[in-house]
């Protein structure tokens, strides 16, 4: 069931997406060559307990992972953009890095990723994220009282596809509350324009672009749960939690 918060409730949700936001921002300079991923892992774990948080991600045990989900942070390399399992693993000097990261506080959740790329930048990385983050300001600027969930899925393909990117339609954004993933709404990265669910004050939901360099199709880890660009190519993963409000979209994952 779709569910409209309270100001109070959007007022705690803010909470839960400045800790996301703050976690992230530490996290983003130890994106280097020489880290390991399980470093980033337990360094989040720390953050979320210092924060008085509780990981969105420790037994998520969805229908499509081989669950449950042992760690707090999806870390996804190079050619995997999402649910990434942190892994004994070295990043080196140009890879490119999403983290994703959900966290509970107080009851009420924030969910936010951003891409980072390790040391010397590659100028074709460096352009994915743009067009993610992008398309990510393009979704939240059409997301406004009176609009439809396929205006803010247009605009996030509009922006893919002026980058010459096509966005797979399998995973995209979702309803954010009291849970990481609410029932009823999906907010998906292809769509058109005057469709789907009518948006109002008091609506919640993750804003999720992520796109591939060459492809729109994805293919699994045997991990069940690492999902990776069909083609090997490179891929970026941008995402926000927001609120409808009477004046339009309000980021609650902001510092």
């Amino acid at each position: 069931m779709i569910e409209l918060k309270t100001e109070a409730e959007i007022a705690k949700m803010r909470a839960a997406g400045r800790l996301v936001a703050s976690i992230l921002d530490e996290l983003r300079p130890m994106v280097r060559a020489g880290v390991n991923l399980l470093d980033i892992e337990h360094r989040t774990r720390e953050l979320i307990a210092a924060g008085g948080g509780v990981s969105c991600y420790w037994d998520y045990a969805p229908s499509f992972g081989n669950g449950p989900f042992r760690n707090v942070i999806c870390l996804s390399l190079n050619d995997a953009v999402l649910h990434g399992l942190p892994h004994d693993a070295v990043v080196r000097d140009g890879d490119l890095l999403s983290l994703d990261l959900a966290v509970s506080l107080d009851g009420w959740v924030g969910d936010s990723a951003i891409s980072v790329i390790a040391g010397t930048p590659r100028a074709e990385d460096q352009r994915l994220i743009r067009a993610t983050e992008e398309a990510l300001a393009a979704g939240i600027a059409a997301a406004r009282p009176g609009a439809r969930l396929g205006d803010v899925s247009a605009a996030i393909a509009e922006v893919a596809g002026a980058y010459g990117y096509t966005p797979n339609d399998e995973f995209g954004g979702h309803g954010v509350g009291r849970t990481m993933h609410e029932d009823g709404l999906a907010v998906p990265n292809i769509g058109r324009r005057g469709r789907g669910y009518p948006l109002r004050p008091g609506l919640t939901f993750a804003v999720e672009p992520w796109f591939a360099a060459g492809t729109s199709r994805i293919v699994y880890d045997p991990d069940g749960w690492t999902i990776r660009s069909a083609d090997g190519s490179r891929t970026a993963h941008s995402e926000h939690t927001i609120a409808i409000t009477p004046d339009g979209a309000q980021v609650l994952t902001a510092l």
